[in-house]
Order: C-alpha cells, then structure tokens, then sequence
C-alpha cells in the first residue's frame, strides 16, 4: 500500500510540474515557478499523510459483533404466578381453551410454518378469496368432526354457554373469518330459533344446525339499512288461502346485504322483513327460509351475488339477496314473540309495537357481546407480539461503546404501550363481567344487557384498533409483515366498528339510556337503580385543589373523578336536551342537536363500568405481589382515562393536576417495566398463535428459514 501511496505521490508532483511549466496566463507569469512547485508538493504530502493516517498500520479497523438473540426468559423475572394471573383474566374453560388450540395446532388445515426454529400457525393470506373462503369451511368441518361444537345448541345452561363463548375467544385468536362464519351460523342463524322460535322449531332445526347439515345465515341487513332495522324494506304477505308467507324484494335498496355465508356456502338463512297482514304493517318479524337444495343449487326464485374482494374477512363469503314472491310454510315464522293463524290473524301477547320490536330484537345482543370479547383477545395479541419483540430488539447506543439499548428500556416505549396493556387488562375483566351479565340473563335484566353491550362493543373495537396501531408502529417494519400479524389484524377487525351496530351510534344509544333513567327517577322522585348510576344518589365527589402521587393512586380518588365525570355529563346532557326540547324541537331532534355530550357522556359511562370491574377483580385477591401489581395496572387505566381531554375541557381538573398525572403515567410505566413479560405471558396465548418477531426474529429471517 506504501509503494502505491509513493506513485500517487510521484505522480501528483510529476503533473503538477508539467502544469506549472505549460500555464501561460497572467498570474504564473508574475509567479517565481518554485514558489509553484512548492505549493503543488505541500499539497501532495497533505494528501499521502491523510491517507497514511487511515492505513491498518495507524488505526485498527474491527467490525461490530452480529446481533444475536437471547430470549427474554433469560432475563426478565416473573414476581407472580402467570397461571394465577391467567385464571384471573381468562377465568373461565381454561382446559376446553388449551384442547382446542391443541387441535389447531395438530392440523396442517390451519397452516403451520416453521420460522426461527418454531411452529406458527396462521391464515395464508396469500391466497385467493375463493382459496380463503374454502379453507375457512374445511377448519369448521374439522372441528365438528373432533367435537368442539357439541352441545352448542342442543344443550342449555350456564356451563354450555360459557363453553361457547370461550370456543369463540379461541377461534378468533386464529383468524377473523373463523370466528366470524361460526358466529353467524351458531350465534345469529342458530341464535334466532332458539330465541325467536318456539319448540317446533327447536326439534326441526337445531340439532341439524349443530352438526353443521345445514348451514345458516342471517339477512338482516339491507343495502338502504343497515343499523335502523325498523327501516328496512323487505315485504312479506300472508296467503291464507295456501297458508304461506310471501317473501319479495320490492326495490334495489331493499336487497340484503353483506350477509356472511349467503355468496357460497349458506343453505338457509332467516329472512326479517316487514310482515304485512290484510295490509296493515306489523313490523319486523324473521321467516326461516331456504336458499340452497341439497346440491348447493340456489333455490328458485332467489338471486344471489357476491359482495367481493374486501379490505379484511376474504374468507367469510359474504353476499347480496333478492327474493322474488319466495314462498314459505306458515311455520317457517318464528313465533315467540307474534304469530298468524291458519285464517290470516295477527296474535301477540305485545300489543305495543315498540315493546314488541324491543323483545324481539334483545336476543341479538350475544352478537355484539361476542364482537366485544373478540377485540379484546386481539389486543392481546398484538400487545404479546410486540413487547415480546420490544425485550429483544435494540436500538442505539447511549454512549459510545456500550450496547445499544432495548426498545422497551426507553420510557416512550414504555409510555406507549403499558397503557395499553393496562387499558386490555380492563377490558378482560369487563368483558367476564358482560359474559356472565348475559349467561345469568332474566327478562328485567334485558334492558341492562342491551346498554352495557352496546357500550362495551364501542369502547373495546375502538381500543382494539388503536392498540393494533400502535403495537405495529411499535413493532416498526417488521410490524408490516403479515406473519407477524399486528398489521394484517387492522385490517381484519375494522370491521367490528360497525359491525351489530355503528360504534357512534350505539354510543347515543348509551345515553338515550341515561337520560331516560334519569327522567324516571325524577318523575318517581326516587333513588337511582342499576347501570352503576347509584353514586348520583350519593354527594357530588370534590376533587383535591392538589393531586399527589398518593392520591392519584387511591382507587377511591380515581373511582369519584369517573363518577364525577359521568355525574356531570348527564346533567349537562339532560339540561341541553330539554332545552331543545323547550324550543320546540321533537325528542329526536333534541338529541341529534346534542351529540357531542351524548359521545362524551357514552365514553364516561362506559369508562366507569369498565373500571369499576377492575375494582371488583382486584378486590378478589389477597395480598401479595399478584395483587400489588394488579393494583398498579388498576392505577394505571384510572389516569389514561382520567388524562382524557373531557377532564381539562369540562373543568375536572386543573392544567396543574392534568400535569401531574400525566407525569405518574409515566412513573406507573416505569414500575411496570420489570413485569412486562408476565403480564403478557399471562395472557395465556400459545407461541404459535403469535408473530415470529415474538420470539427469535433473527433466525425467523436468516436464509435457512425463508
């Protein structure tokens, strides 16, 4: 390298003579040409020190070390029981969970790939629509044949429906389309004769449904209505003189839409409609009807299309419906709550149309219940995927030499997702309290049921999406891969926002709800009862001039600012209706008017509910480290909601104390850092229901695995 380094610099000075000599112009000529020359080789000798100085014989040169991997177990420990915490959490058929994620994991139907030394399983979403549709129906087959539907319908009480709920949870874990063409079958298809219809129908169609022989779906949805059912425009007469219902399609708005498993698979399905009896309108009522012969042939009078390609659930076939005067038995209507005899009389023991669409429509919310609980194993998910990630995956140095520092050592990482862990551990405990709201469901209870359902399934969609979000701008890059499954999940759960309802729409439902409750207890001049609203009977709570950290840790301070909050926006909202009211504007009016309070009073309600089940969980337990880090979590999910805007834009809180819980956010975070891997280990998915990057992300990406 020296003897080249020694040409370069002959060279140099050699043409830099050669310059000298030949220059003509006006300034060489009043240069001494040594003075040249000297300038020429000073700048040589710059140039071969420079380059000397970077030779191996001035300076070593040595490359970083290859990043490895080291599992988080190796050092990170574990200050509760995981199996506790699980039980805590999932509460419920933790043996029937495990077996059937067993199942799932022993079938090479559900696309098993081995990334980094491990066995994930997840949906091909490389594959065609129709590829994906196909597979979705071959996994439901093969769980019917191992038995894990059994029982489903033709079995009652508590314990077979929390068996179910918790063979849903499971089966969403693995993919949307699963989850969601067993619930339209089992849940709405099979749910509406089991609570629209009566005995007949039960010994007719049930165990049928059960053993998958016929396969169900559920035409509610029309393209011109969607969420005001009461709208819709399907028609259906009665002919007494062949004694069936007459079933059409009177207009283009009135076709039904997006109804999963009607574009393929769907032999039958129930139809709500309008029933029209010696032209009076009785409102919407279901009709059991077929639309596919045993052959797979649609059935006449009946067009069927295909909805399409859609953003996320390709394996669920979703279609559109016509029906063309489609004539079906007088026993073909679901009669629990309204019948017609043989001779055309329309009999209901609810003479009140309202009271009659009311008890027609409560049974539908175990369809929500379950959107609601699906979000929250997502966010699960998600969150397990990328802390996993975030206790392996480093990034920068804080000073030269030292080891680049782990995502989750950096307190924004920690500030970005511990609150969302804290928000899922809330929702779990809500989502148990929902379940078993509606296993231990009476007549009276119904109204309870249809509110806090409509509420949860907003708050916890909505939370689901953000957490998916930020879990994979978390998970950066890698968070883009669809194996690793945060971001394939956004796009598979959107859905859900309006899903059994659009979220903001249920959330004015919410508060139509309390404003009712709340002018019942003034005309009655009584107490307020259920839905958590006791605390309005109790003094107003008064929130400290000066918050500590002692104070902001008190589950009795945070308890009195939710209520305080919510004890507020009621009365705000019910003053500003009544208001409207008082100008003259009908009650519809007077509520659109105030939306914005009716959002903020629905996001109150719905925050209080959820922690106040927090409270309950937490109180179950005895001391120790389990519940003292319960606790912390607890305190946790107070102040991200108590951070909420609502509190400095209504005056709850001072721009001082708004500052300092935002600051014990940030402590709380800290205090949670050593319990990462716990709290989500103790979410209690299996490893090959996650993302690669969850465990040895160099190897899953190494030549030899892809």
């Amino acid at each position: 390298m020296y003897k080249d380094l020694y040409h370069v610099q002959l060279k140099f000075m050699s043409s830099s003579s050669i310059f000298s000599a030949n220059t003509k112009t006006e300034s060489s000529k009043n240069q001494n040409p040594n003075s040249k020359m000297e300038q020429a080789f000073k700048r040589t000798q710059i140039l071969t020190n420079h380059l000397l100085q970077s030779s191996p014989s001035s300076q070593t040169l040595s490359s970083n070390a290859c990043l490895s991997y080291s599992p988080p177990e190796l050092s990170e420990n574990y200050a509760f029981d995981i199996k506790d915490m699980r039980k805590l959490i999932d509460r419920h058929n933790l043996e029937e969970r495990d077996w059937l994620f067993g199942l799932m994991k022993q079938s090479k139907l559900f696309n098993p790939k081995v990334r980094g030394g491990k066995v994930f399983v997840s949906p091909d979403y490389n594959q065609s629509m129709e590829q994906q549709r196909e597979m979705t129906l071959k996994r439901i087959e093969y769980l019917l044949e191992k038995g894990a539907f059994k029982g489903w319908l033709t079995e009652k009480g508590e314990d077979i429906e929390m068996r179910k709920f918790a063979g849903f949870e499971v089966c969403s874990i693995y993919d949307h389309s699963l989850f969601t063409k067993l619930g339209v079958h089992f849940f709405l298809w099979g749910g509406a004769i089991q609570f629209f219809g009566t005995k007949h129908h039960h010994d007719k169609w049930l165990r049928d449904t059960e053993n998958y022989s016929i396969k169900g779906c559920f035409a509610m949805t029309e393209l011109g209505h969607g969420s005001n059912v009461r709208g819709i425009e399907t028609v259906t007469t009665y002919d007494s003189n062949t004694g069936e219902f007459v079933i059409n399609t009177p207009c283009e708005s009135a076709q039904k839409y997006w109804i999963g498993g009607a574009a393929n698979h769907a032999t039958h399905t129930v139809v709500f409609s309008q029933l029209y009896i010696n032209g009076t309108n009785q409102g919407v009522h279901a009709f059991i009807v077929q639309i596919r012969d045993a052959d797979g042939n649609i059935c006449p009078n009946i067009r069927i299309v295909d909805c399409g390609h859609k953003i996320g659930l390709n394996g669920v076939d979703n279609g559109q419906i016509w029906f063309d005067n489609v004539r079906v038995p007088r026993e073909n209507l679901l009669n629990s709550v309204a019948d017609v005899s043989p001779d055309g009389k329309y009999l209901s023991s609810i003479e009140n149309p309202d009271q009659r669409f009311a008890a027609f429509m409560a049974p539908l919310t175990v369809g929500r219940i379950n959107i609601a609980i699906s979000s929250v194993y997502q966010s699960k998910v998600a969150l397990a995927t990328s802390i996993r990630y975030a206790l392996t995956r480093r990034a920068f140095s804080l000073k030269q030499n030292e080891p680049e520092v782990l995502l989750l050592d950096y307190p924004s990482h920690q500030r970005r997702l511990f609150p969302l862990v804290a928000k899922t551990y809330a929702m779990s405990f809500a989502a148990n309290y929902l379940k078993m709201l509606y296993v231990k469901r009476t007549p009276q209870s119904n109204k309870t049921i249809h509110i806090v359902s409509s509420s949860f399934k907003a708050t916890f969609t909505w939370n689901n999406m953000q957490i998916l979000q930020e879990c994979r701008e978390a998970c950066g890059g890698q968070g883009l891969k669809t194996e690793n499954r945060v971001g394939q999940l956004k796009g598979e759960y959107d859905v859900q926002s309006t899903f059994e309802g659009d979220n903001l729409i249920l959330m004015q439902q919410v508060s139509k709800a309390l404003f009712a409750e709340y002018m019942a207890a003034q005309k009655r001049n009584k107490v307020f009862k259920g839905l958590g609203l006791e605390h309005m009977n109790k003094p107003c709570p008064v929130i400290p001039l000066q918050l500590t950290s002692t104070t902001l840790q008190c589950s009795q301070f945070q308890m009195d600012a939710l209520c305080l909050r919510e004890r507020d926006l009621l009365n705000r909202f019910v003053a500003d209706v009544s208001k409207c009211k008082a100008k003259g504007e009908s009650s519809e009016q007077a509520f659109m008017m105030c939306y914005q309070l009716a959002q903020d009073l629905g996001k109150a309600f719905s925050d209080r509910a959820i922690f106040q089940t927090f409270v309950d969980a937490e109180t179950t337990l005895p001391a120790g480290s389990l519940k003292d880090v319960l606790g912390t979590l607890r305190s946790l999910y107070a102040l991200i909601c108590i951070e909420d805007v609502s509190f400095l834009q209504y005056g709850y809180l001072s721009v001082d104390n708004g500052a300092n819980a935002r600051r014990e956010i940030t402590k709380l975070c800290t205090e949670l850092r050593p319990h990462a891997l716990a709290l989500v280990s103790s979410f209690g998915i299996p490893d090959a229901f996650l993302g690669p990057i969850a465990f040895n992300w160099i190897e899953a990406n190494a030549w030899s695995s892809v």
